[in-house]
Order: C-alpha cells, then structure tokens, then sequence
C-alpha cells in the first residue's frame, strides 16, 4: 500500500527479460529484499538489491495494463515506498495496481500552476470524480476537472518539481489507478441492481 507521495526520482538502468533495474538512493534506506516499490505506481517487488540500484520482476499483465513496456535505459521513474504503519497518509489510499494508461493531451501554464489534461478508457474516467483523487504514474493527485473523455489536474510547483510529470510531452502515455473506494462502491452498487438492497444483501456484506 502506499499514498501517492513520491519519495524520489530514480533511474532506469537495464531493461531486460521480464526485469528492470533501477538506479536509487532514497528508496533503497531500510528496504530488503522481497519489499514493495511502486515505480510509475506500479507495486513491483524488490528482487535484488545491490549498492544504489534494485531490480524487479515485471510480468506480461503489467506490462498489457502500464506504460512500463516503454521504458528504456535513462528513463526517470517516480519511486516511492509501501508506507509503514502509522505513518502519515499525505496523499490517498493507493495499491499500486494499475487500472490502465491514459495520453496527455494538452499542458498549459495558469501562473503557478501547471494544468495537465489526461484522455483515457470510459471505465477509467466513470470512477473519476471532481475534486476526488488519482494516482497519475504514481502520484496521488487531486482531480481538478472532468469531461465525457477526459479529466484534468492541476500541479502545484514542488509536484512538479519532485516527480516525472513535467517532463511528459503531449501524447506521451502515463500510469492511472482510481481511487480504491470508488471501485468497492461501484462493485457494491452493481450488486445492489442486481439483487435489490434488502436486509439479507446488507449482512452478506457485513452491514
């Protein structure tokens, strides 16, 4: 589990055979071996940990479902850690499962701040709420606006400082994960049309 707060930028060092490696400091302080790292908001499990870099089993699904296909030796990846147990949650609840891409289609600059629009999938934007939050290549943000075929957010400068968005180019794919309890009460609600909200459908589901 983590919350959307990047922790550093690191770099992909070899991409190889189902396998990345990464070049990174800030991560690697207190990890093991068979710990979580979200790369680009993708939970991949360290496989190898080595002075400054790890590697990381990357599987045929997340490769269909993320934009890590595209990476190449020099790319800069968002990387943050699973949070511990009492830490403070500064962004969202987010798994690191990837719901899909969407495509950046317009960037533009409103005097601090930094408006990036997102196209993506129908089933990805009918969970994305105004002023709710999702996880763009990792990073926990807030939605600023939503349309029929896309949703938009606005960056603050210290996000884009910390993080890979900014350097992203119109058309460039970036990783989406809606927000966790949207789709527990989207998948609530379709049981409920289907069954009728009775007593009976309320204690199954522990009400």
């Amino acid at each position: 589990m983590f919350t959307g707060i990047i922790e550093e930028i690191g770099t992909v060092r070899e991409v190889g055979a189902g396998r990345l490696k990464i070049a990174a400091e800030t991560v690697l302080d207190g990890t093991r071996t068979g710990d979580s790292i979200s790369v680009n908001g993708v939970c991949l499990t360290a496989s190898n940990i080595e002075r400054g870099t790890f590697t990381a089993d990357v599987m045929p699904e997340t490769l269909r479902r993320s934009n890590l296909g595209q990476l190449h030796s020099g790319s800069r990846v968002n990387l943050e850690r699973a949070a511990a147990v009492g830490s403070r949650l500064g962004g969202h609840i987010v798994s690191g499962h990837i719901d899909g891409t969407g495509v950046i289609c317009s960037v533009r600059r409103e005097q601090n701040a930094v408006w990036i629009t997102i196209a993506t999938k129908s089933d990805i934007l009918g969970l994305i709420v105004e002023k709710g939050s999702v996880a763009v290549d990792g990073i926990s943000l807030t939605v600023a606006e939503v349309t029929e075929e896309a949703f938009s957010v606005s960056l603050i400068p210290h996000t884009g400082d910390v993080t890979t968005l900014l350097s992203k180019c119109v058309g460039d794919a970036v990783n989406l994960e809606n927000d966790v309890i949207g789709k527990y009460v989207k998948r609530l609600m379709e049981k409920t049309e289907k069954k009728g909200l009775t007593l009976e459908f309320l204690q199954e589901n522990g009400f």
